[in-house]
Parts: structure tokens; C-alpha cells; sequence
């Protein structure tokens, strides 16, 4: 029983270890420019958006719940805990989006429609997609940023899922192409 315990324990700092040093190293990379951080908001309990849902509406949305208000001020203390104290910060147009760029205080979060969700409207999916490519065209060659925005969004670039709070951080490339460095 004592060895069973011993190597559960050890497993699980080694998972927690590595999931550090991948963070600060993915953090460092974010250090040098083009590279983005596609970051799925925080939590925010629930399954898609209510049927009265209105952008610009707040109550008629699913929100950050006061552990995703928390979740997104611990990633802006991660950041500015590196240095990155003055990212350009994107985010989608529904308020759990807004609301995690801005409890991260890290930057003044600029609304960007090619972040809002398809999810509800899969008909909107390639324009929406086709404005994101767009955005991330623009970002090549200048400093990092972080993308606020919605799971099918972070599929549709990087053909990955992440939890609520968490992202995948991609380096563009000068043919318009992106990497992939790793997941935050």
C-alpha cells in the first residue's frame, strides 16, 4: 500500500512539474512575437447560449461563474508573473469572452467578430473562420497576443479541443501558416 501511495504521489508531481515547465516555456516563447495564445474563455457553467441570447446583452448569455471570474485573474497574474504585463488582447463579442480578457488585466481587450462563436450557427462558421485567419495575418511579425474566444473557434484553427481557461499557443509563420507550440 505504501509503495502504491509513493508512486501516485510521485506521478502526480512529475504531471504537476511538467505541467509548469511547459507553461513557463510556453510563456517564454510568447516573449519574442508572433505568437498568439488562442484561449478558450473561462468557466462559465453550461452548454451553448440561451435561446433569448443577444450580443451586447450580458443577461442573456452564459456568464463567468465567480470560479472562472477567479480562473481568469490567475492566468493574468501567470502573465504578468513573466513579464507580459501589455499583450494585445483580443476577444470575442459575448461578455464570458470580454469578461475573462478583462478580469486578466493585462491589456485593454479589443472585440473582434472573427472570436465570436459558431457553435449555435454552424452557417456563420467559414465567414467567421475566414476573419480570424484574417486577424491572425495581421498579427504575424508584431508582438504576441491572446485571443479570447470559444472552443469551436480554437478547433477550427488548430484542430484541438481545450478545457474552459485554456489555450493553445500557436507561432505564425511569414507564409501565413501557424505552429504549434503547445498547449497553456
Amino acid at each position: 500500500m505504501y509503495r502504491l501511495l509513493s508512486f501516485t504521489l510521485t506521478a502526480f508531481l512529475l504531471c504537476v512539474s511538467t505541467a509548469s515547465i511547459a507553461s513557463e516555456t510556453l510563456l517564454t516563447a510568447m516573449k519574442q512575437g508572433s505568437h498568439v495564445l488562442l484561449l478558450r474563455h473561462a468557466l462559465a457553467p453550461g452548454f451553448g447560449d440561451p435561446p433569448e441570447f443577444t450580443i451586447g446583452d450580458c443577461t442573456t448569455q452564459r456568464n463567468l461563474s465567480a470560479e472562472g471570474r477567479q480562473q481568469a485573474r490567475d492566468l493574468g497574474k501567470s502573465f504578468r508573473d513573466a513579464g507580459l504585463n501589455d499583450l494585445l488582447i483580443f476577444s470575442s463579442e459575448w461578455c464570458r469572452c470580454q469578461d475573462t480578457a478583462t478580469e486578466m488585466d493585462i491589456g485593454t481587450p479589443i472585440t473582434h467578430s472573427g472570436l465570436n462563436s459558431f457553435f449555435q450557427n454552424r452557417g456563420k462558421r467559414d465567414t467567421i473562420v475566414r476573419k480570424l485567419r484574417d486577424l491572425l495575418d495581421t498579427l504575424h511579425g508584431g508582438p504576441s497576443a491572446i485571443l479570447v474566444t470559444h472552443q469551436v473557434n480554437v478547433r477550427a484553427i488548430t484542430g484541438q479541443s481545450v478545457a474552459s481557461g485554456r489555450g493553445i499557443l500557436i507561432r505564425l509563420e511569414p507564409n501565413g501558416e501557424h505552429a504549434i507550440i503547445g498547449k497553456l
